[in-house]
């Protein structure tokens, strides 16, 4: 019996190191499906911002005299959020950059558009516009929530795989650090709000 010993002993350890790792991997796989769904709802609610806001552009298009090129800075802007794409394995911060910049871009647009239809008696009247104008504002609160929801689902993964000894297996296993969402570039200065009751 005592020469099965060191062989039993080596067998035990053998399967505690595997029973260890495998570990790490299996919750790091379903820490990152967590990010995955995370982002995967940051961008449904994305989608539903578009697609609300190519029903209120042809909604505002009715206005005869309403400006041409403020719809066409929402279209371009919708176009160019639309075209910006993300892996939702590989979410690196530049990445992340880019998408917060076109979509900030989006709502900047979209924002001078809901500000020149204040000029707009009839268009403001309009129980379509209205609709959407509320849908819209619903929208950017769930916007909001997938965002921040997304955070919460990326600070435990990216604990997982940082932290000794995890880190060192996590990397062997292709497990990358994931970036968070951050304000928009100028979020944190003042809006500056003007009203020209002279027209």
């Amino acid at each position: 019996m005592k020469k099965y010993l060191p062989w039993i002993i080596l067998v035990v350890v053998i399967l505690g190191i595997y029973s260890y790792v495998k570990g790490i991997n299996n919750t790091a796989v379903t820490l990152d499906q967590n990010v995955q769904e995370a982002w995967g709802n940051v961008q449904t609610s994305y989608q539903r911002r578009n697609d609300l806001i190519g029903n209120l552009v042809k909604t505002v298009k009715g206005a005869a005299d309403f400006e041409k090129s403020t719809l066409e800075a929402v279209v371009n802007a919708r176009a160019k959020a639309t075209a910006t794409t993300i892996d939702p394995t590989n979410i690196t911060p530049e990445q992340l950059a880019a998408f917060n910049q076109a979509q900030g871009g989006l709502s900047s647009a979209l924002s001078r558009l809901l500000v020149t239809v204040e000029k707009y008696p009839d268009l403001k009247a309009n129980q379509n516009f209205l609709k959407l104008q509320d849908e819209l504002a619903s929208t950017e609160n769930q916007i909001l929530t997938a965002r921040t929801r997304f955070n919460e689902a990326v600070k435990p993964y990216n604990n997982h795989i940082k932290i000794f000894p995890n880190n060192l297996f996590a990397g062997m296993f292709g497990f990358k650090e994931k970036a968070y969402f951050d304000a928009v570039e100028g979020a944190e200065k003042p809006v500056e709000v003007e009203f020209d009751f002279g027209n």
